[in-house]
Order: structure tokens, then C-alpha cells, then sequence
């Protein structure tokens, strides 16, 4: 038996990454493969699209 898990942003599509920041199952729309991280912890870690992390809680 296969449990499919939604996607924790849109909870739509399936969830094909894990975000390495917060572990959150995201889709391939929700996820940053530049950063390794969901979109809501990629905009945390760099704002204002500069290198680096700068991740805030």
C-alpha cells in the first residue's frame, strides 16, 4: 500500500521533495532546487536575491 503525500504548501499536487531547511514535503512548483529548500524558507534565506545564507526564523 502507497500513501501518497500532498504537497504542504498548496496541498494539491504531490509532494516529490523534502525542504532540507524546515522538512517540509513539498512539490516540484513549491520546491527551490538551487537552495535545496521549499520556496517560504528559500525567500527567508535569501531576500533580496543575494548569495548566501541569511536565513531568519
Amino acid at each position: 500500500m502507497s500513501v501518497e503525500t500532498l504537497c504542504q504548501i498548496c496541498e494539491d499536487a504531490r509532494a516529490t521533495h523534502r525542504c532540507n531547511r524546515c522538512g517540509a514535503m513539498v512539490c516540484d512548483r513549491h520546491y527551490e532546487r538551487e537552495y535545496g529548500m521549499c520556496l517560504d524558507c528559500a525567500s527567508r534565506a535569501d531576500p533580496a536575491g543575494r548569495g548566501g545564507d541569511t536565513y531568519q526564523y
